[in-house]
């Protein structure tokens, strides 16, 4: 099979339409029934959730957990996620995959962990939008909003610092599993990655 990779000038926001678009149609093509879209506001699940309505695809934004920056508080807008609840997508969040206990170990009495390297790892080689494409998937697979099975395709999109720059098929797996996770195809990414 041949397939063309969309590739963004730069990172960051500006690419989110583009981004969007390109994941839609492919998962139409290869009637995949679940994006999961990294979503700090719910502002870039919503975009994900518009672009694919009527269809049979269901969206999962997957937030920062509680607490990221104010304790007991979520980043997700209300008026966001009362509009995704009306497109029947789902906004989720937990602990981060790739950071969580072991970045507060880091913190407190220094050291690298192993999770951070393997962060550390797909954001040097392919970008943060990458590792971050690859993170919510766990999560979402984690919190039961996709299926896990050696037969399941997911597109995953995640974005450096906001918006999407990122889109992956995968074949997603659950935290505990994590070396199954298999990434199938990059419909999008930036050449040029954050330093």
């Amino acid at each position: 099979m041949e397939k063309p990779v969309f590739y963004l000038d730069r990172v960051g926001e500006e690419n989110t339409e583009a981004v969007i678009g390109a994941a839609a149609k492919r998962a139409a093509e290869l009637g995949i029934s679940h994006i999961v879209v990294a979503s700090t506001s719910g502002k870039t699940a919503l975009k994900m959730a518009e672009a694919v309505k009527g269809s049979n695809i269901k969206v999962i934004g997957v937030s920062h957990q509680y607490g990221q920056k104010e304790k007991g508080e979520w980043e997700v807008g209300e008026e966001y996620r009362k509009k995704l609840e009306e497109l029947g997508a789902v906004i989720t969040t937990q602990s981060h995959m790739f950071s969580g206990i072991e970045r507060s170990i880091t913190k407190k009495f220094g050291g690298y962990s192993r999770i951070e390297v393997i962060s550390d790892t797909l954001r040097s080689l392919f970008g943060k939008g990458f590792k971050v494409a690859i993170e919510v998937a766990i999560m979402a697979a984690d919190s039961g909003h996709i299926p896990v099975s050696d037969d399941t395709e997911i597109i995953a999109i995640g974005g450096t610092r906001w918006g999407a720059d990122v889109a992956l098929v995968l074949r997603p797996a659950h935290s505990n599993d994590f070396f199954s996770l298999q990434v199938r195809e990059i419909i999008a990414m930036p050449r040029a990655k954050e330093d």
